[in-house]
């Protein structure tokens, strides 16, 4: 069983393990970084995800090591569906990645905005559901993100 309860199938999991990819270090770098190759406002959209998603990261980390919160698995004995990361649960940096980069986007391109969230939020939710992240870990993460990300704007 996992934190949500609900056991999950072969092709469940396996479309939440993609899901939960797209917030992983190398899909949010690269969706920040080869946009970059495109001129003109998809470069500008690029730099601010980029600048987001640095300074979002930046924040998750000086907060997993000052909370140092435990994952789900050895707190309430639920079962993970992916390897669990070795870092701490609080927040998480998978919804906080896919958030920052999504919602500068998602600013710059708001006739996407709606599909650009859906994924974060999806993300966030396959962190949870694989048993990886509270709740409170993803939603953390993802104002963590927006914090960012505005802060970037209104500077920018």
């Amino acid at each position: 069983m996992t934190l949500t309860g609900r056991p999950c199938s072969r092709t469940s999991r396996a479309a939440w393990v993609i899901v939960t990819h797209a917030g992983g270090l190398w899909a949010s770098v690269l969706a920040a970084v080869l946009p970059l190759l495109i001129e003109g406002a998809v470069r500008a959209a690029a730099w601010h995800a980029l600048a987001g998603l640095a300074l979002s990261h930046a924040a998750v980390q000086l907060v997993k090591r000052s909370v140092e919160r435990p994952r789900p698995s050895s707190r309430v004995h639920c079962d993970t569906l992916v390897a669990e990361p070795p870092c701490f649960s609080f927040p998480s940096g998978h919804a906080t990645a896919a958030m920052s980069v999504a919602f500068m986007y998602a600013a710059a391109f708001p006739s996407y905005a709606i599909a650009l969230m859906a994924l974060a939020v999806a993300v966030g939710f396959s962190r949870v559901r694989l048993g990886v992240h509270y709740p409170g870990d993803v939603l953390a993460g993802q104002l963590i993100a927006l914090i960012s990300d505005i802060a970037l704007l209104a500077l920018w």
